[in-house]
């Protein structure tokens, strides 16, 4: 067991890195484009935004729910704007499990097929080694990387090599997991994602989309559960619910301090 003393400096350490990181993100967020979902209470959650430079993690809250996690990641795509190419990493066999993009899908979406470039690799470790290196080039929006299963290999030390990636190009790094992961991760966020029942519209057509999000790791603030809705045609989110857990104590300089004895 550390001593008093041992506990304090190592404390001590734990607030300097995170202060640190703090500044650096708030740089970022002063010199980049963020994304706001346009929710006051996520966006309050998120501490305004999802912030930049930094790699965010999706999985549905149970396979069938995949296409509606896949749909957020390019819904938070489409509203990061035009200016920028998004880059969707794939592996090969990724189609036998979750099917191909459908490209006039994408442009129902609000996702134009000449701002998506696809890469399709081997295998899983490569699409890892090339959201890597696509996070470092800052002509990108945003980098997607889709894994089988629930990414074994995207574990504590492969997300802090993207986290850093990002950090450096500046860019979003959006880990689509197939499968929700209890691996430890240095992502910003973690994410589930589930429909939920949508109304018709005012003609008793289809309606907007309507996803249940569960916000399950936040190093910036609380995490939460919301309901919520995509207009196509705006390109806009809207709230159908607003609930917000409590505080997550994830990091160190939200833990409550204490003396070892």
């Amino acid at each position: 067991m550390l001593s008093a003393d041992a506990q304090m400096t190592l404390e001590c350490l734990r607030r300097a890195v995170a202060a640190r990181e703090g500044n650096h993100l708030r740089a970022l967020h002063e010199d980049k484009q963020t994304h706001v979902f346009g929710i006051d209470v996520i966006d309050a959650a998120l501490g305004g935004s999802l912030a930049p430079g930094t790699l965010h993690e999706f999985s549905p809250s149970a396979f069938l729910h995949l296409g509606a996690a896949t749909g957020l990641v390019l819904m938070l795509a489409v509203s990061l704007g035009a200016s920028r190419q998004v880059l969707w990493v794939r592996a090969e066999f990724a189609d036998g499990e979750a099917g191909s993009p459908y490209g006039p899908g994408l442009a129902l979406l609000g996702l134009p097929v000449d701002r998506v470039l696809m890469l399709r690799v081997t295998h899983p470790l490569e699409v890892l080694w090339a959201m890597e290196e696509a996070l470092k080039c800052r002509a990108v929006t945003c980098v997607i990387a889709e894994l089988p299963n629930d990414g074994s290999i995207a574990d504590l030390t492969a997300t802090r090599r993207l986290t850093l990636a990002a950090r450096e190009g500046g860019g979003f790094g959006f880990l689509l997991r197939h499968r929700s992961s209890a691996l430890a991760s240095s992502a910003e966020t973690r994410w589930e994602v589930a429909t939920a029942s949508s109304h018709l519209d005012r003609f008793g057509g289809l309606g907007r989309v309507t996803l249940a999000l569960s916000l399950v790791k936040n190093r910036r603030g609380p995490t939460g559960h919301w309901t919520i809705a995509w207009d196509r045609h705006e390109c806009i989110f809207s709230a159908l619910s607003l609930a917000v857990a409590e505080a997550a104590f994830d990091r160190s300089d939200r833990a409550p301090f204490a003396h070892a004895r």
